[in-house]
């Protein structure tokens, strides 16, 4: 039988949002913050023809710059004060994770709780203004040094108002990000991803449109819009995904009364990292493929190699490209859920697995569970992935139709309706208690009016 949180959940109705003002609130302060980010992606970087920058990255459309752009929201081609985007904050994020896994110190302060996070947020913040300034003078030199460069006066001043600029305009997002996430609804850092992807989404459409009727391959642009809309639905069926693990409590006597053991449910999800790995390993492999490029124009044969190789749907590629996914899957969902502190809380609150002795063979059985579903999830993840790239490849379509680009897309609005319907269900648990407190001082006036009306 469902309790009366799952009825109560059950039974909410999008005509309750009217009744959510703070949740509205929420949606307009993110929508509001989403909004200056995409004015921010016209905003061009000083110094630069648009010219000269268009036909260069109409030449470079499908390498490294094409998969920049996408993650960017177009800022790149425009090369505008948020060309960078988001990326160096989420590098120092996955520095900062794998830092705390190997390093006592930053493992210590993992489990001081609140002030703990704070200060690893705040030295995650500290590695993206490095990794921000690396980047930003690495794409200056770069421009100026390429065979066309849209550069119009090349130089030390150049290069350090492209870095102002662009190390700046990371930093506003990263600040921007933060803000929707404690203001608004959703992951900040996600949902100005999601927003870049989507946003190129009609010019993509188009293209892709325009590419069957001038080749006549309308049965490729058929066959693309199948897999797109296949790998919706398999994304959903899995990311929904979870196995119930069965956690029963004793009988507890509380005075002379007796109450009955309850059973619960640990959910564990099929894919309990989500779309982090994918996110992690598309930016860990710009940073060869970015210094790979920058090498090419010194006409250095490694350098050419190199980029050959690391080249969208070759073989090197999808191989580290599967391998990085496989490995952050595991790697997340083992700092997200440990199998120990769980069984310990398991046994300071009395409940057991069915089975299963309290602590360390609960902690195994727990492992062993998570194991097997990460490895499926891992797996899930690398295919929806690997395959749609090997395919957008080879037809030459847009990044968008790609298997990271859906995926996240598809997770982030999971996500997101998830949040809004959490704050659903509390606003109508907040206007069922409003309601019982209104009754139970009617019935106490009523009763107090009787008294007085007998006396």
């Amino acid at each position: 039988m469902a309790s009366a949180a799952e009825q109560l959940a059950a039974n909410v109705s999008w005509s309750s949002f009217s009744k959510a003002k703070e949740l509205k609130q929420r949606l307009l302060f993110a929508m509001g913050a989403l909004l200056v980010y995409r004015l921010g992606t016209y905003i061009p970087m000083p110094g630069i023809d648009p010219v000269q920058l268009e036909a260069l990255f109409n030449n470079n459309r499908t390498g490294i710059l094409g998969q920049l752009d996408l993650f960017a929201g177009g800022a790149v081609s425009r090369m505008s004060i948020f060309a960078l985007s988001i990326m160096p904050y989420i590098s120092a994020s996955i520095i900062m994770q794998l830092a705390s896994a190997m390093f006592p110190t930053l493992e210590a302060l993992k489990k001081e709780g609140e002030s703990g996070r704070k200060k690893i947020n705040q030295y995650t913040r500290y590695l993206t203004v490095l990794l921000a300034l690396v980047q930003s003078y690495g794409i200056a030199v770069g421009l100026e040094s390429i065979n066309g460069s849209p550069v119009i006066d090349p130089g030390y001043f150049f290069r350090l108002q492209a870095v102002i600029t662009l190390t700046g305009g990371t930093l506003f997002l990263m600040w921007l990000g933060e803000q929707i996430t404690a203001r608004g609804i959703g992951n900040g850092i996600s949902l100005i991803i999601f927003v870049g992807i989507v946003a190129n989404l009609p010019g993509a459409l188009y293209l892709l449109m325009e590419l069957g009727r001038t080749e006549d391959k309308y049965g490729m642009v058929f066959g693309v819009i199948i897999m797109v809309v296949a790998a919706i639905l398999f994304i959903v069926f899995m990311e929904r995904a979870f196995r119930k693990v069965l956690v029963q409590y004793p009988k507890r006597v509380v005075g002379n009364k007796q109450f009955q053991g309850d059973s619960q449910h640990i959910p564990l999800k099929l894919n309990t990292s989500g779309v982090i790995p994918a996110i992690f390993a598309s930016s860990i492999l710009l940073v060869p493929s970015t210094l790979s490029g920058l090498g090419t124009a010194s006409g250095s044969d490694w350098m050419v190699f190199l980029t050959t190789a690391l080249g969208r749907g070759q073989p090197l590629f999808l191989v580290i490209f599967a391998a990085l996914i496989i490995f952050f899957a595991f790697f997340y969902t083992a700092i997200v859920f440990n199998p120990a502190e769980t069984a310990d809380n398991l046994k300071k609150q009395g409940g057991f697995v069915p089975g299963i002795r309290p602590g360390k063979q609960t902690s195994d059985y727990l492992d062993y569970i998570l194991t097997r579903l990460t490895t499926v999830g891992a797996c899930f993840l690398a295919l929806v992935c690997v395959i749609p790239e090997i395919l957008v490849t080879r037809v030459g379509v847009s990044f968008l139709f790609g298997g990271t680009s859906i995926l996240i897309v598809v997770s982030v609005t999971i996500d997101t309706v998830g949040q809004i319907h959490s704050h659903l269900v509390a606003q109508q648990y907040e206007s069922l208690i409003e309601k019982s407190k209104l009754r139970s001082t009617a019935k106490f006036r009523d009763t107090k009016s009787k008294k007085k009306g007998r006396k």
